[in-house]
């Protein structure tokens, strides 16, 4: 690492769950961010500042003023700009160290595993059930760890899908979508704008956890944050050995 790189990382290298070793790791480190939104934000953010080397964005829209109460990647003067457009000059800002690969599109089953093959580590921000399960379906199928988070009005949720080392996938957990109308979306339901920043900054902190080996991974563990009344609590996970997507049973 150049002089000001050791400069900026200073504060993780001190820390001995990290130090050089784990700093590098980051350095070589490719992690797929789908969703330049309200938790793409502060992921992107704080993994560019972190010093991971590559991050792909996937996301095809552009930035509206409606976004901005919670998607603070952006900014007033990105309104009409394509999100990949507005993450890759937030992320030079932060850290030019860092390389982003944009992707324009919609995540689809015909482009999934293309896009999702090039990358160590996947983080899923996007903000439907069809995507969630799409993206769940090839990390599985490449031995992709998938980190995933979801959020509504004041409460979010985050863990780390990562059958190929013993943890259940996405379809383990949610084997199916909810009735129609028992999970609306953000723009019918509402959602806490700073909601977002924590929910993110989580999944930001489990990727780097990930990737340096430091502490202990919400892998087979669900964390639950309240933020209307400053709670959070965490569960166990269990595998299904009936899954459809990374079932062992016959």
């Amino acid at each position: 690492m150049e002089a000001k790189e050791l400069e900026r990382y200073a504060r993780h290298i001190v820390l001995r769950e990290i130090g050089g070793t784990g700093q590098q790791k980051l350095r070589k480190a490719r992690v797929l961010v789908i969703g330049a939104g309200g938790l793409g934000s502060p992921v992107l953010m704080y993994l560019a500042a972190a010093g991971v080397g590559v991050l792909g964005v996937v996301d095809d829209d552009i930035v509206s003023l409606s976004n901005l109460q919670r998607q603070v990647l952006h900014s007033t003067q990105s309104i009409g700009m394509p999100k990949v457009s507005s993450a890759i000059e937030a992320v030079e800002r932060i850290n030019p160290h860092v390389t982003v690969e944009p992707h324009q599109i919609r995540i689809t089953a015909e482009n999934a595993t293309k896009i999702i093959g090039d990358y160590d580590l996947v983080l899923d921000g996007s903000d439907n059930f069809d995507t969630r399960y799409l993206i769940n379906d090839v990390c599985v199928a490449l031995n992709k760890p998938l980190i995933s988070a979801a959020m509504s009005q004041w409460e979010g949720q985050i863990s780390l899908y990562d059958p190929a080392n013993g943890g259940p996938c996405y379809a383990c957990v949610f084997p199916e979508r909810p009735a129609d109308g028992l999970a609306p979306s953000c723009s019918e339901a509402g959602v806490m704008g700073a909601l977002a920043g924590v929910m993110g900054s989580m999944m930001a902190g489990e990727a780097i956890k990930y990737i340096t080996g430091a502490g202990e991974s919400l892998r087979g563990q669900m964390l639950l944050f309240d933020a209307l009344y400053g709670e959070s609590r965490k569960f166990k996970l269990t595998v299904n050995s009936d899954c459809l997507v990374c079932g062992t049973s016959d």
